[in-house]
């Protein structure tokens, strides 16, 4: 009799594991770019944004730190355009090829066929074995699975609209303009402007600051980036306002200009004062040079799934 009741409870015992582990195969498979554009819209969980993919374990802006982000769990990964002399987009922040290949010049002097012979560099500056991507290869691998930030590439709106329709990912991704009046905006991406997610770029105390920052708040979009250098500017502690149009604030720990000194660095040693600080300020979008930092102090915050 004892015999068949360890029997039973084992294999209840397996049973509910089974299913717990089926459950938790569902919840991982649930979390895709709808579910995290949803979370985006209408969600007040923090985001997190890996800056150039994860390029502290990869060469920046390839496929391989796109991956790794994505594996993270990261929300968004933020990439950078240039345009080639064939008018072609690929993965690259800087304008000339020097520091992140094993090419020399300027992006737009050189073709892909051109680019696509070269290798990337690591961060200290050594060739590996990794290709240069184009756009369309990065948005087919994070096709379905996570947002993209196309940084620098509100002057290349006519080259990227192909290919977002060409891959069917325009609901992952979001466009910055740089200090941009409204009108100008509108203007550049027409009627796309309600198809994928805008966001404009404020530095706050740079001339002309303070009329833009009441026209997302007059006019909202679904978020704003600011920068600041210093946190004694007086609309540091207005960026709660935003919440209340549904607005997110985007805020970089990248560096300490962009944040006041509350950057990554900082975080290794004080989370609470460089993360905690900007989120009790109203920031719910980080992006970061440290996800898995981020993502771990998010977590035990009960901040991020």
């Amino acid at each position: 009799m004892r015999a068949i009741l360890i029997l039973l409870i084992f294999i209840f015992s397996c049973t509910v594991k089974s299913e717990n582990d089926q459950a938790s195969n569902n919840s991982k498979e649930v979390r895709n770019s709808s579910t995290i554009l949803e979370n985006y819209l209408n969600n007040s969980n923090i985001l997190v944004v890996a800056h150039r993919a994860d390029w502290r374990n990869a060469c920046e802006n390839s496929i391989l730190a796109i991956e790794n982000a994505m594996d993270m769990g990261v929300d968004i990964i933020e990439i950078d355009l240039k345009k080639t002399s064939d008018n072609k987009l690929i993965l690259m922040h800087d304008y000339t090829l020097n520091r992140t290949t094993t090419g020399n010049g300027y992006v737009k002097n050189h073709t892909l066929e051109e680019i696509k012979q070269l290798y990337l560099k690591d961060g200290a500056g050594h060739k590996t074995l990794f290709k240069v991507p184009t756009l369309k290869e990065a948005l087919l691998v994070a096709k379905d699975k996570v947002l993209i930030n196309l940084d620098q590439s509100f002057e290349y709106f006519e080259h990227v609209l192909p290919v977002l329709k060409e891959t069917n990912t325009m609901g992952q991704i979001i466009i910055k303009g740089y200090n941009k009046p409204l009108d100008s905006v509108k203007k550049k991406l027409g009627t796309y402007i309600d198809s994928l997610q805008y966001m404009p770029i404020i530095k706050l105390g740079k001339k002309g600051y303070k009329k833009l920052f009441d026209e997302v708040l007059n006019y909202p979009f679904e978020g704003v980036e600011f920068t600041f250098a210093s946190d004694t500017i007086p609309e540091v502690n207005r960026l709660h306002e935003f919440k209340k149009s549904g607005t997110r604030v985007w805020v970089n720990s990248l560096w300490a200009e962009h944040n006041s000194g509350h950057h990554d660095d900082r975080a290794l040693k004080d989370p609470d004062n460089s993360y905690g600080w900007l989120i009790s300020k109203g920031i719910n979008i980080i992006q970061t040079d440290r996800p898995q930092l981020l993502l771990e102090y998010l977590k035990n915050k009960n901040l991020h799934d």
